[in-house]
């Protein structure tokens, strides 16, 4: 049995996610006899001693301080002990690199990739270079700067529109879970998706549509893939409605695939893995596309989504293993670190 620091909420836009994903991983975590000891850190940056009986969990209740640089967890004049921890944290100040850095200096293990990894795999452009360079196929993409479209906006849309064709998907560059992502057809609404894009980040990619299949594959430790699953969105495409709010949306695990394209993906996500140095899990995300261009990979996900609809657990409950023991094989190979 270990002490687990179970952080959750956070800065980012994806906040929400994080705190229902925290109520299912307690719950699994318990159920393995583990203590946990759940913070949730509110928008503001503030920690706090939750309480549980919340659901989805609030960060609010005894506030809670971490001192560095030997990571002890101060709830008033007492010392919270813990062994390890897990930050269910996603997006901006949490999966980004920068909460792992913060646990580095403590020297204190933590479930998940490390610093390079997350703040690699967090950028969406920077992670398509490393997946050029290892071999893997991408869509087509062109990173926009604020102060490029602030400059220009109509001849920003206009070079994005020319160089990827139409529609695009304009994204920030540095965010998941769908937040701030639009489809765009014409120059009018590329300007507007540029607009919202950078009202999370001065950095925002533009990517070509792809028609395709959208196949996911869960990673652990290894690295071990599980069987693939699929996205079967509501929506015209996976947006934040259709991943979190509409009941139609599903994800099917394993996903429909023949085994020469199972064993395929399998080992694209492995090598995706690898190369972003990713360690603990990862998801990966791709595009097939079928006998034409293939699985194109969309983006890794150091922290993916643990909610009871999340498409992680899923897929390792499809490969054999329960939502509980995933949780707790973390956990074991945060401490084995």
């Amino acid at each position: 049995m270990a002490r687990v620091l179970l952080l959750f909420g956070g800065r980012s836009a994806e906040h929400d996610v994080s705190c229902t994903s925290a109520v299912s991983i307690h719950d699994a975590l318990v159920e393995a006899d583990h203590r946990v000891i759940p913070v949730g850190i509110d928008r503001d940056g503030g920690w706090w001693i939750a309480d549980t009986s919340h659901r989805p969990f609030r960060p609010e209740g005894r506030p809670a301080a971490l001192r560095l640089p030997d990571g002890r967890l101060l709830v008033g004049d007492d010392a919270v002990n813990y062994d390890v921890v897990f930050p269910v944290l996603h997006g901006p100040y949490g999966e980004d690199g920068t909460m792992q850095g913060v646990f580095e200096i403590a020297g204190k293990p933590y479930v998940g990739c490390g610093v390079l990894p997350s703040a690699l795999a967090m950028d969406k452009d920077i992670a398509k270079h490393i997946f050029e360079a290892a071999g893997i196929p991408t869509s087509r993409w062109r990173v926009v700067r604020g102060s490029e479209f602030r400059s220009n906006p109509a001849g920003t849309a206009a070079a994005i529109l020319d160089d990827l064709g139409s529609p695009v998907f304009v994204k920030p560059a540095e965010l998941g879970s769908s937040v701030g992502i639009s489809k765009a057809t014409t120059a009018d609404e590329v300007q507007r998706g540029i607009a919202l894009a950078l009202a999370y980040g001065e950095k925002v990619v533009a990517e070509e549509f792809i028609q395709g299949r959208e196949i996911e594959v869960a990673v652990l430790e290894g690295p071990r893939t599980a069987m693939p699953g699929e996205v079967k969105s509501a929506g015209e495409w996976y947006d934040y409605t259709s991943k979190y709010e509409d009941e139609a949306s599903e994800f099917e695990a394993p996903a429909q695939l023949p085994e020469k394209q199972m064993n395929e993906v399998r080992a694209l996500a492995a090598r995706a893995f690898e190369a972003i140095e990713c360690r603990g899990l990862a998801r990966i995300d791709f595009f097939y596309v079928g006998e034409g261009r293939g699985f194109l990979i969309n983006e890794v996900n150091t922290m993916p989504g643990f909610t009871p609809i999340s498409g992680f657990p899923k897929m390792w409950e499809a490969t054999g293993m329960t939502y509980a023991e995933l949780c707790n094989e973390l956990v074991d190979s945060a401490l084995s670190v």
